[in-house]
């Protein structure tokens, strides 16, 4: 039997050695400075190397979520997962909070009063912040949906839009929506997508702003 070899890396290199493997697996492949680490994160938290096609980015959205993540703007996650995801530390040095209404009992409430999602009441919430908001949506389109009728209807403007739910009913469609609107946004275009992919484009976005260096 063959022996299998290993890579013989200390524990606080491992994540470096990763993303040499990510760069290069891509290649001579050429992307925006600033997209490129969050491309490379995306792809190092899925192993899925589609992410660098269907990443889409509307135009300056990096340097205007530096901008929003630097003057007090807050992030709001779809699902508890994406916000456990989110790097902590990074959080403390901007001075960032996270918040997830979809466990709140007025949002439950409201929810089963309506007949909607609580992802979609919860966006409702959010949206009564009254503040500059960073939104990572990475499980409910509907959360996505509701987003846009509140732009619609409300004269309501997130601060940006993180799109990139994952699933078959209503995902594309959704997505579309947002890249089909004049919000700052990164958008996963197609199926693909989850709630590790948000908190990963969250995480580096401000590891671009707290590290030295991105790997």
């Amino acid at each position: 039997m063959k022996q299998i070899q290993f890579e013989q890396l200390a524990p606080d290199k491992i994540e470096q050695r990763s993303f040499e493997i990510i760069t290069q697996e891509l290649g001579d492949r050429i992307f925006d400075p600033l997209q490129a680490p969050i491309i490379k994160r995306v792809i190092h938290t899925t192993a899925d190397f589609d992410y660098a096609d269907h990443l889409v980015f509307s135009p300056g959205v990096v340097e205007h979520a530096h901008r929003l993540l630097q003057s007090g703007a807050c992030i709001v996650t779809d699902t508890k997962m994406a916000m456990s995801g989110i790097n902590r530390s990074a959080l403390s040095k901007l001075g960032v909070q996270v918040y997830n209404f979809i466990s709140d009992e007025d949002v439950a409430e409201e929810a089963q009063r309506r007949g909607v999602t609580r992802s979609a009441a919860a966006m409702e919430k959010a949206a009564r912040l009254n503040r500059p908001t960073i939104f990572a949506i990475g499980n409910a389109p509907t959360a996505l949906i509701c987003l846009k009728e509140l732009m619609d209807t409300q004269d309501f403007k997130p601060g940006m839009i993180i799109a990139v739910p994952v699933g078959f009913v209503n995902v594309v469609q959704a997505k579309e929506l947002i890249l089909a609107s004049d919000v700052p946004s990164i958008v996963a275009r197609g199926r693909k997508g989850g709630s590790n992919v948000a908190a990963a484009i969250v995480n580096a976005l401000m590891y671009q702003l707290t590290r030295k260096e991105e790997p």
